[in-house]
């Protein structure tokens, strides 16, 4: 079942469902909504907001097939499937419903079937001459959607995340997001790139707590993570560091990296300890106490706080997807405690089935201790298993 488990986990990422985002442009008269997706899935017709992995979905196989068409090919095909499409978008001009135009198609060559191919829609709607602002519809079927308009601190942005609707867009300048809307959005925001998405952000974490069943190890490892991302999750995202596009698979690869590195040392330390307590305790029984977690190191937070900046930047490049725009100070603390309380929770959850592991297992392992041991010795292997494939799917299979 582990085994598994294990190799879910690393293969669902291949296929791993994905906000699209629309850079929307409103004039005098036409609404022009520049999209980047992944086209494959929504001509085959699956319903995005009931699967994490396309792979989930009966039409699984129609999708990669898809993925396997020459531009061309592809492009004919999702001319065929554009009425559908459309139909699933609500774009409007005040109350009157606007016709979205499929005017431009640019789809990358066939590269790696596994991996997704993101496509360049121009999208374009004549508008009414009453000057009405805009709103855009997104149906949850298509996935998420990231909506962008304007540029810099006055940017208004909206995340559709099981669809909806975006605030009214003006002709010209921007919308206006209220604050408490913009704190909420983040929020949620955050704590969705860690639970459900996150999953190389979700075992560094577990990986932490597999160090040491013990609050004061955990707390000090947990607050060096924090602290490390927050400080490159805010430099990236005012722009003082910017990772290029085509060098953030060396940022995801040392992520990767990271994980490997938390659950063999955890290995490592698991191993010491077991020694130690029986040479110091002679021929008698070993104390709960000697079996105790080990102390936290100043090597160990280090080392810990260092993968923290590099996870960091792969918080930022969503936010550089999402885009902060206005209330940029609020916007970003909001979307940092989101990924926090992402993070508690994945503690609080792996805690509750580390306790329901150690009720099956105390009674083969004494003292208690060593049954806590044995959770986290199968608990950080299969870390480091996953992590150790993530490393090679991300250099040498990229």
């Amino acid at each position: 079942m582990a085994l598994a488990l294990l190799v879910s986990i690393a293969a669902g990422r291949a296929h791993e469902v994905q906000p699209s985002v629309a850079d929307v442009t409103v004039t005098g008269d036409a609404l022009v909504m520049e999209l980047r997706t992944a086209i494959e899935p929504l001509v085959a017709g699956i319903d995005l907001s009931a699967v994490e992995d396309t792979d989930e979905s009966p039409l699984a196989g129609l999708s990669d097939r898809l993925r396997a068409m020459e531009p061309e090919a592809l492009a004919a095909e999702l001319a065929r499937a554009w009425p559908a499409i459309a139909a699933r978008m609500d774009l409007r001009a005040g109350d009157a419903a606007l016709d979205p135009v499929l005017e431009e198609v640019v789809i990358p060559p066939v590269g790696d079937v596994d991996t997704r191919r993101d496509s360049r829609l121009t999208i374009r709607a004549a508008l009414p001459d009453d000057g009405s602002p805009v709103t855009v519809g997104w149906d949850g079927g298509l996935g998420g959607l990231i909506v962008r308009q304007g540029e810099g601190e006055d940017a208004y942005s909206a995340f559709l995340s099981a669809g909806g609707t975006t605030d009214p867009l003006p002709r010209g300048g921007a919308a206006e997001a209220g604050l408490g809307e913009a704190v909420a959005r983040y929020l949620v925001s955050g704590f969705d790139h860690i639970v459900p998405k996150g999953l190389d952000h979700i075992l560094f974490v577990l990986g932490l707590l597999f160090y040491a069943f013990a609050w004061r190890p955990l707390l000090w490892q947990v607050t060096a993570f924090t602290a490390a991302h927050t400080v490159t999750l805010a430099l990236a995202t005012v722009g003082v560091v910017d990772i290029p596009d085509g060098s953030m698979w060396i940022v995801e690869s040392v992520i990767a990296l990271s994980i490997v590195y938390v659950a063999v040392e955890n290995l490592l330390v698991a191993h010491r300890t077991r020694e130690l307590p029986a040479a110091a305790n002679g021929n008698g029984p070993i104390p709960d106490a000697a079996l105790e977690t080990p102390e936290i190191g100043w090597a160990r937070i280090g080392i810990v706080f260092a993968f923290g900046l590099l996870h960091g930047l792969g918080f930022a490049s969503v936010l550089s997807e999402f885009g902060l725009g206005q209330h940029l100070v609020a916007s970003l603390i909001a979307f940092n405690v989101g990924v926090e309380l992402g993070q508690l929770a994945v503690i609080a959850a792996a805690a509750i089935l580390v306790w329901v592991a150690f009720r099956v297992l105390h009674r083969r392992f004494h003292p208690e201790a060593e049954a806590f041991r044995a959770v986290s010795v199968v608990g950080s292997i299969l870390i480091a298993l996953v992590g150790a494939w993530w490393v090679i799917e991300r250099t040498l299979l990229g």
